[in-house]
């Protein structure tokens, strides 16, 4: 059985539509659990006039998408944790794309979609997860057409927009680092998989349309202040010294050129506290980089050769898709 896991925050029509598509899916054996983060704008009830048998768990204060998908990890019976944004519309046949998938690669724990942009289908948001040298994360071949698409081949992460996790595995990598609240909580956990010697694979048939950052905007300053405060901790807590220091030049390059970025929005003051916090906070996250350093099955070399160098390649969201090498029958 899989279990379906919807965090929301005030999406308003946007979670009975999610919930309307899941109603249709031509694979029946799953649950549906909404953990709802203190909404006030009543898609809760939309949603359950939408999904009468769905598991609905009302916080009494906005936990953060991290911590609210862990909580609801808990209450999950399903074998397989399936993560759905409420701004993500499944086509029908998703889930069972999903499960062949996991049928097909039985030692692969980490499944992600190809995210169709929800206002024009022909447009791709998000082809597995790619972290680039820079520093920064994103989701491939972001804003290219539908027409190119990639085959299945492994991913670095899995997008948690749209993304299906083995439970037992998720429940041991300790579930989403909850200090990061919401952005780059996902590539956090593929990162972690990959150092504990697991894989990702990015199923090519398995289509959701995305929205992307429709709650919360794409350049609100949430989204600046934790996107950018997180993809500094990521690289933080996860990264082998010889990365983190060898790389600091071409990261810093990265911290100017989008404090220019961020004051043409308006932003630079959110943006620049991103980077204080992301420096010089969080002291949890440099307690990690030690025990993560003492358990990752991965050096140096081996995470470089699945990061993406190019800085081209970072312009133009292009994916970083690997060829799937052997059965993946058993990969720990």
């Amino acid at each position: 059985m899989l279990s379906v896991i919807i965090v929301n925050y005030n999406s308003g029509e946007r979670l009975a539509k999610c919930l309307r598509h899941l109603d249709l899916q031509s694979y029946r054996d799953f649950e549906v659990i909404v953990f709802d983060n203190a909404s006030v704008d009543g898609s809760i009830d939309s949603a359950r006039t939408a999904a009468p048998n769905a598991n609905i768990v009302k916080s009494a204060e906005n936990l953060g998408f991290a911590a609210a998908n862990n909580r609801a990890a808990e209450l999950a019976q399903g074998d397989w944790l399936v993560f759905l944004n409420p701004d993500a519309y499944a086509e029908e046949n998703w889930l069972q794309r999903l499960v062949d998938a996991s049928r097909r690669r039985p030692g692969v724990d980490a499944f992600g979609s190809l995210q169709l942009n929800a206002g024009d289908p022909t447009v791709i948001d998000g082809a597995g997860d790619v972290l680039h040298a820079f520093g920064i994360a994103y989701r491939g071949h972001f804003g290219w057409p539908a027409s190119t698409a990639p085959d299945e081949g492994e991913c670095f992460s899995a997008c948690a927009a749209a993304a299906m996790y083995r439970k037992s595995e998720f429940d041991a990598l300790g579930g989403f680092d909850e200090s990061f609240f919401c952005y780059g909580e996902d590539v956090d956990l593929g990162m972690r998989l990959r150092m504990k010697g697991g894989r990702s694979v990015q199923v090519a048939d398995a289509h959701v349309l995305h929205e992307g950052s429709a709650i919360t905007g794409r350049h609100s300053a949430f989204t600046v202040y934790h996107g950018h405060r997180n993809r500094i901790w990521l690289v933080r807590k996860n990264f082998p010294s010889l990365l983190y220091w060898g790389g600091i030049p071409l990261r810093l390059a990265l911290d100017l050129a989008l404090l220019f970025k961020m004051a043409l929005i308006g932003e630079a003051s959110v943006y620049v506290r991103a980077l204080r916090d992301g420096y010089f906070g969080g002291g949890q996250i440099r307690k990690s980089n030690s025990v993560n350093r003492r358990r990752s099955k991965m050096n140096a070399r081996e995470l470089a050769v699945l990061m993406a160098w190019s800085p081209v390649s970072l312009i133009r969201r292009k994916t970083n898709l690997r060829p799937i090498s052997g059965d993946l029958h058993s990969i720990r």
